[in-house]
């Protein structure tokens, strides 16, 4: 019907729009992140749904430059201050994550068939979790605040980090292994990184030009997209990954003066990037690839639903936290993250992985998102029922006041004695 219109694709695309807007809106009022509305309308709309965003190169573009805002506005929002006061429990489950993950994708390699480039993406793509989703969910139980939420965050910050190292491997690695050049780009990054940070937390910098043109209402989303789109060319041209000059960027202009101008004039460009960057993820969702191969997808997410949570509990428990802590934290971390897509879109891209396999990555990634509310629910539940000291706790723990039998009251016979 849109294809018989003198303007299908701007129809289209207005459509695409508005529908955004409505699952966005939906699940706001579900209080889950909107993201999952943005990756929603993709399904509905895309090849798997009704058809109406047939050709998925249409916004590809876009999405890409959505994925160098998410980078730039993770690095603005890094406090390089907080994050230093956790940061070696941070940095320690960050790795045990990784190392845990990618050695349980390389181990099961033979067993499944795998190839390595297969191992190595779901490897990377199940140790980073969800900023958005995480964050979401601790701000609508009350816990961003407590114990839990700072161990957790500083968890997910170390993560963000994490996954500019993780990029510069795929974008080196081949199918026959990581050559002496590439392996010594991720250290000089790495490296890099780190000296930037020690120079940023020691000094606070001041951009003056930066502030002005930032305060200006018609300048200050341009001067964004400068210091974004500028670093990330410069990166790329330097034969590095372009995210990683973003990520930069934003590191840098987040921990200068000028933070709170730039962010206020980097957020609306950087939602409708991001919406578009989410949009093009549910038009990678393939209904007919998961009913195909729906046991090899369910098991997947059990899979790695159930290792997360014992992975981020144990490496927590190593830490000397809590058991409390430590379990709604592990739980809480047990999805597949934003960025996971991102890592399966740079396997791909580096022929690491095929377009089927991307599909299984992706397929498992948003279910997994879209369990992880239901999953933290459980897990605090279970929680509360091991701490129950005595069956009369237990009972009211799993289910409430109503479970528990009713208060003995004086007998018909001493009631009539008095």
């Amino acid at each position: 019907m849109i294809d018989q219109l003198a303007h299908p694709e701007l129809t289209a695309t207005a459509i695409v729009a508005l529908a955004a807007l409505v699952c966005g809106v939906v699940m706001a009022r579900l209080k889950q992140p909107a993201i999952v509305g943005y990756i929603l309308a993709g399904v509905v709309l895309g090849p798997s749904g009704a058809g109406l965003v047939a050709n998925r190169e249409a916004v590809t573009t876009l999405a890409e430059f959505g994925v160098l805002m998410l980078l730039f506005v993770v690095g603005i929002e890094l406090d390089l201050r907080r994050f230093i006061q956790g940061w070696k429990v941070a940095l320690f489950v960050t790795l045990v994550q990784i190392a845990g993950s990618v050695g349980t994708a390389l181990a099961l390699r033979p067993l499944l068939g795998w190839s390595f480039g297969l191992a190595l993406v779901l490897g990377f793509a199940v140790a980073v979790s969800s900023t958005a989703v995480v964050i979401k969910m601790l701000e609508s139980s009350g816990d961003d605040d407590s114990t839990v939420g700072r161990v957790t965050v500083g968890i997910l910050i170390a993560q963000d980090i994490a996954v500019v190292p993780m990029m510069l491997v795929l974008g080196g690695v081949s199918r026959a292994g990581i050559s002496p050049l590439d392996a010594g780009k991720v250290v000089f990054s790495v490296a890099f990184l780190a000296a930037l940070f020690w120079l940023l937390v020691n000094r606070r910098l001041r951009l003056p030009v930066t502030g002005r043109l930032a305060r200006h209402v018609e300048l200050g989303p341009l001067t964004a997209l400068a210091w974004c789109f500028g670093a990330a060319a410069l990166s790329g041209l330097m034969d590095l990954s372009p995210a990683y000059g973003a990520f930069l960027a934003g590191v840098v202009i987040g921990n200068s003066s000028q933070r709170e101008s730039i962010l206020k004039s980097a957020e609306p460009v950087g939602n409708v990037l991001l919406m578009v960057f989410f949009l093009s993820i549910g038009l990678l969702l393939d209904f007919a690839f998961i009913w195909k191969n729906l046991g090899t997808v369910l098991l997947l997410l059990l899979m790695v639903t159930l290792f997360k949570t014992a992975l981020n509990v144990a490496a927590l428990r190593l830490t000397r936290q809590d058991w409390g802590a430590a379990v709604l934290a592990g739980a809480a971390l047990a999805q597949i993250g934003e960025f996971s897509f991102l890592l399966a879109e740079v396997g791909k891209a580096n022929r690491l992985i095929t377009g089927a396999e991307t599909k299984l990555v992706v397929a498992v990634a948003v279910l997994s998102l879209a369990l992880s509310p239901f999953w933290l629910f459980t897990m605090r539940r279970l929680h509360r029922v091991a701490e129950a000291s005595s069956l009369k706790a237990l009972l009211g723990a799993v289910y409430g006041r109503a479970a528990l039998p009713p208060p003995k009251g004086p007998s018909p016979r001493e009631l009539s004695d008095a």
